[in-house]
């Protein structure tokens, strides 16, 4: 991807970027609250949890509500994390989702090991799990790196489910070209696996779930999702000026202005 690239070439949204420092929220989606260093991996680097996590929530609201007698779980790449590290995974059912009724569960997978440090790790890859027919499934970019990591997190799943599950390494999954466009493959992956193969299925066919074949476009799933940050970064602009010219107080103070990024909770 270009350097110079910006969704729009909106000079006005790039001063903006530029002025910020990497820790600075940009944008606050529902339960997600991104950094400037989050959106610019989306440029060409290794994607942050929370890039991820973005992601899933985006499909939460933008498509899975299309679907509201479906039990699907998007975990978090913390909680999956999370479940990986711990020895006994009964002990977090109270933090993670219900799944007692649940089908399918996607987990994105990473090769950290050390709890200590934030956003290790160096690879990405998915684990989709089928409750209903006892198989998790695995994707990898960079076939097989996570095997391990993906079995293990499939062993912690049977235990918390406390049934049996099958782990299947689909070989034929899409390879990246580089050694930063794992976190992409995996959200395009996600996205392609719940819209066309999970949600349009009928119940009465069999769905394949293998990936083989496919052309994953990571330039252009880089650039969708930036444009889609910024879309909604400008909604949440132009609610905050409307809340703001129907306040009785009109002129907030700067400090309060700056902390806040925009918001979109609706």
């Amino acid at each position: 991807m270009p350097g110079d690239f910006h969704p729009f070439g909106g000079k006005v949204s790039k001063r903006f970027r530029d002025s910020l420092a990497p820790e600075d929220a940009y944008l606050s989606y529902y339960d997600i609250r991104l950094t400037k260093e989050d959106v610019d991996t989306l440029k060409n680097d290794w994607l942050t949890d929370n890039t991820i996590a973005f992601w899933q929530e985006y499909l939460e609201r933008e498509e899975l509500r299309k679907f509201p007698s479906s039990n699907i779980v998007l975990l978090r790449p913390s909680m999956a994390f999370m479940l990986m590290q711990t020895r006994d995974p009964l002990s977090l059912k109270e933090a993670l989702p219900d799944f007692s009724k649940t089908t399918h569960i996607f987990l994105p997978i990473n090769d950290a090991r050390n709890v200590s440090v934030a956003e290790g790790g160096s690879h990405w890859s998915l684990l989709l799990v089928s409750v209903i027919d006892g198989v998790a499934f695995h994707y990898d970019s960079m076939n097989p790196s996570n095997y391990s990591e993906a079995e293990n997190a499939t062993n912690k799943l049977s235990h918390l489910l406390e049934r049996a599950l099958r782990f299947h390494n689909l070989a034929d999954s899409p390879q990246q070209e580089n050694s930063s466009d794992c976190g992409v493959y995996v959200c395009i992956e996600m996205r392609h696996l719940l819209l066309k193969r999970l949600l349009l299925a009928n119940a009465k066919e069999k769905v394949s779930m293998s990936m083989g074949g496919k052309f994953i476009d990571a330039s252009g799933g880089r650039k969708e999702m930036l444009r889609i940050i910024e879309n909604y970064r400008k909604e949440g602009e132009r609610r905050r000026s409307h809340d703001e010219s129907r306040s009785a107080s009109p002129f907030p103070r700067k400090s309060e202005k700056s902390r806040s990024p925009p918001r979109i909770d609706s």
